[in-house]
């Protein structure tokens, strides 16, 4: 069994480690770009500082680090969060190559649609969190409890918070590109996905909860959405591969009158 499995394993490290040098090589073309990288991402966050310092008529709070390497351990990872998303096509593309072996020809055509629609939806997720939902979610954390404390964020805890959101809901957009697929492989139609709804919304709310910050607020911010990308995936499978109902003609019955 191991020696049927053994090529395969091979091949995946060889998708894999292509996959990691990409990404290592667009790490470090973004850490020479860090601090407007790390610009870009403290945004939302200063945004709802001032935001909510206005509101409150007073300063509210500030941006810190509590290690001595702080600095240098947040630039990695913000360098590496956006060496990830450059080499988003090229990984997509590794795995399509892991995985094509094992589809038919015309299935195989589906490569160019997996990396460009997959490489599309991850960045309208991560720009819907950007603008979306970071700014309404962290004002209603900063906002919530202000009259008695003042906010002191730690930037390490910030970055890991923040990629993990945008992680998140990047993951969470491929839903279309997945049914699109599935549904071009003739594996679900239209029918399955809208028998299945109720069940989906369940499973939507409970990976909104694992995905998103502990707030009902930024949850239903990626529920709601999700939801319309299910239906949107409802859609796009019955364009590539509609149910079929079947009719059944019955014979007409023709009385002769003698």
């Amino acid at each position: 069994m191991f020696e049927d499995l053994k090529p395969h394993i091979v091949e995946l490290r060889k998708r894999l480690g292509l996959s990691v040098i990409a990404i290592l090589i667009m790490f470090a073309i973004s850490f020479s770009f860090r601090n407007e990288i790390l610009s870009w991402v403290i945004q939302p966050l200063n945004d709802a500082l001032n935001i909510a310092s206005t509101s409150m008529k007073k300063t509210h709070g500030s941006v810190t680090t509590q290690q001595v390497g702080g600095a240098f351990f947040v630039a990695l990872k913000v360098s590496f969060f956006a060496g990830f998303l450059g080499a988003l096509p090229y990984v997509l593309y590794q795995l399509w190559l892991f995985i094509a072996p094992g589809l038919y020809d015309n299935e195989k055509k589906l490569a160019i649609p997996f990396v460009v629609g997959g490489t599309v939806m991850f960045l309208v997720g991560v720009l819907f969190a950007y603008y979306v939902v970071t700014p309404l979610g962290f004002e209603f954390l900063i906002k919530f409890g202000s009259e008695l404390y003042l906010p002191m964020i730690n930037i390490e805890d910030y970055v890991g918070f923040f990629t993990k959101i945008m992680i998140g809901f990047g993951l969470a957009f491929e839903l279309p590109v997945i049914a699109f697929l599935l549904g071009a492989m003739g594996l679900i139609t239209d029918r399955t996905l809208i028998d299945f709804f109720k069940y989906a919304v369940v499973l939507i709310f409970i990976a909104a909860a694992v995905l998103t910050p502990p707030d009902i607020l930024s949850q239903l911010l990626m529920a709601i959405p999700l939801v319309g990308l299910y239906g949107l995936s409802i859609l796009i499978v019955r364009m590539v591969n509609p149910e079929i109902k079947e009719t059944t003609n019955l014979p007409s019955k023709v009385n002769n009158e003698s």
